[in-house]
């Protein structure tokens, strides 16, 4: 049987009040609902929790970016959010201008408050297949 959709996806935090402070006021996604473990954040139509986790999080080394959660800010949006990190002294870590792959366009990463890893695009076109 094939899925119809995603419906969600969980990224590790450790604070939720720091998180849900940084996912809303510095991504500027929505948030849905909230409970004792977890926050339920919305983007366009796709919905992910962020959910308290005992366990340590440091899911990539250094400044690796293997695992990491990608939004798309097209344009000036993408522009505007790379000023708007930099005013917040949040540190852009590595960029990149793919002409080649699956996914195409500028992008950014940055470590959110537990360091995930999150990229930001300005996504030209429809993904690649191979």
């Amino acid at each position: 049987m094939k899925a119809e959709a995603v419906l969600h996806f969980a990224i590790p935090v450790k604070d939720l009040d720091r998180s849900e402070a940084f996912y809303t006021g510095i991504l500027g996604l929505t948030k849905v609902r909230r409970n004792s473990h977890m926050v339920f954040m919305r983007c366009e139509d796709v919905y992910f929790v962020l959910t308290y986790s005992e366990n340590p999080i440091d899911v990539n080394p250094g400044d690796k970016h293997d695992i990491h959660t990608a939004f798309i800010y097209r344009g000036e949006r993408y522009d505007q959010m790379k000023k708007f990190l930099a005013e917040k002294n949040i540190r852009v870590f590595k960029e990149e201008d793919r002409e080649h792959g699956t996914f195409r366009g500028r992008s950014a990463y940055f470590h959110d408050p537990d360091r995930n890893v999150i990229e930001i695009m300005d996504l030209q076109g429809a993904p690649v297949p191979e």
